[in-house]
This record gives C-alpha cells, structure tokens and sequence, in this order.
C-alpha cells in the first residue's frame, strides 16, 4: 500500500519504519519540513514530504502527532479524498494538550478527531507503548503476540488498517464502531497493557467508563511515585495491576 505519516515521534517514525520493512511505499512528514528528516527517509526507505503532501496517492495516512495539534491540519485535510483511510493513533492527555471541554464532558477522543479534521477515522496504534511498539512485534501466529484493537464505522477501511497492524507485528482485534473506542482510550484496561488477543477482547468488554477518571487519578499518582526510574515495563505492570483490581472490584 501507499502510506502516508504525518508524525515523526516515537510512535511515527516507528511505523513508518515497519510499514516500509514489511514493503509498503511510505511518505513522512513533520512539522518542521521534509528537509529535516531526509536522514530518517533514507535510513528506513521512505520518502520525506511535506505535511500537505502526506495524502498525495495514499491509501492510508497515518497520524502520529498530539492530538490539540491535530485541528491544525485541517486546512488540507478537509480535500483528501473520500476514499483515503485515515488512522488516528492519538491520546487525549490534558497535562499536554490543555483541557478540551468537549472531551472533558466526556465525548469519545476520536470522535471529535474525526470532527475537527473534517474526515472520518480509524483508532489504531494508540494504547501501545512506543518500546513496545518498537521491540515487542511478532510473527503471525507466534504465542503471546501482542493484540490491538482497530475501531472505526467503516468496515473495509476497518480492514485495510487492521492489515497494517498485523504487518508492524501485533494481532489485530475489532474494537467495533468510532463511538465505541474509548474502551481503549488512554487509561483504560486495554491501554498500554502488552495483552493478547484473548485478554484484549476481555479487556474491551469489561471497559467501565465510570472508572476511568479514578483510575487514570491512580496511574499518575503511581508514575509520580516511582519518579524519573520509571520504566516501560514498570508502566506495562501498573497498568496490568490496575486493570487485575478493577476486575476484582466488578465483581
């Protein structure tokens, strides 16, 4: 496929490495210009473009950037073409992207990504670790792969970015419609947990909403409690424990 990033960080720079391993034409941009990652492009076979031109023959673009950015983009996006699927891997963190009342009320984060871009979205990528996301990909069928859920309204570009997930190394799971996808928005019991399949789907059913504040409360108090130590895998096994209490409490 053709594949379009507009995002350089971690999470970024990091598909469009994988993508562009597993055969895909992949073009990435940045805030800063194509000429500052030139370096990256030629390092892992994609190409450096501009932000307006990540969409340009795409099949699927990919947005890897915060998400109080991502309205910025609208002045282009608002042209893609209908048939462009567009994957939003974004989190809405208040600390980071100042509080959005819309979000703070309690609408679904991709739901108003969608709004604010004037073009639909698929949710993907989102609620992994960029350590993870870089180190911890399998083969198909490998035992404990990690799974990812893949939400959005549309079926066939749904697939289209399921496919992409199962290609950077991870099993692709249905997190069902847009409206659907705050079961595994940031702090909740999919989120960044390092689950398999079978975990993620139990993961998604049991999300309760209600908790969430609480339990994202509870995460940073437990981050600021192990301070600047803090590892990937610390983070992996608060979440796991958080989400191991919130089941017991359920029930």
């Amino acid at each position: 496929m053709n594949i379009g990033i507009i995002g350089a960080g971690n999470i970024g720079a990091t598909l469009a490495r994988k993508l562009a391993r597993a055969g895909h034409a992949v073009r990435i941009a940045n805030s800063r210009g194509p000429e500052t990652l030139r370096g990256l492009a030629e390092q892992i076979g994609a190409q450096a473009v501009s932000a307006r031109d990540a969409a340009q023959g795409a099949h699927v673009v990919i947005l890897s950037i915060p998400l109080g950015k991502l309205p910025l983009l609208r002045e282009f996006t608002t042209t893609w073409p209908n048939d462009v699927v567009v994957a939003d891997t974004s989190n809405y963190y208040p600390i980071r992207d100042g509080n959005i009342a819309a979000m703070d009320d309690g609408q679904v984060e991709s739901l108003w990504v969608s709004e604010q871009i004037g073009h639909p979205v698929v949710k993907a990528w989102n609620n992994i670790l960029a350590v993870s996301l870089a180190d911890k990909g399998l083969d198909r069928g490998a035992e404990g792969r990690i799974a990812l859920p893949v939400a959005g309204d549309d079926t066939g570009a749904k697939a289209r970015v399921m496919s992409l997930v199962e290609d950077t190394g991870f099993d692709a799971i249905d997190g069902g419609p847009l409206a659907e996808s705050w079961r595994q928005q940031a702090i909740t019991r999919a989120y960044c947990s390092d689950l398999t399949a079978d975990e993620l789907r139990a993961a998604l059913r049991t999300a309760d909403r209600a908790r969430a504040p609480q339990l994202r409360e509870d995460m940073v108090k437990a981050y600021l409690a192990l301070g600047d130590k803090i590892t990937t895998e610390d983070i992996v096994r608060l979440h796991r424990e958080a989400s191991a209490r919130a089941s017991i409490e359920t029930h």
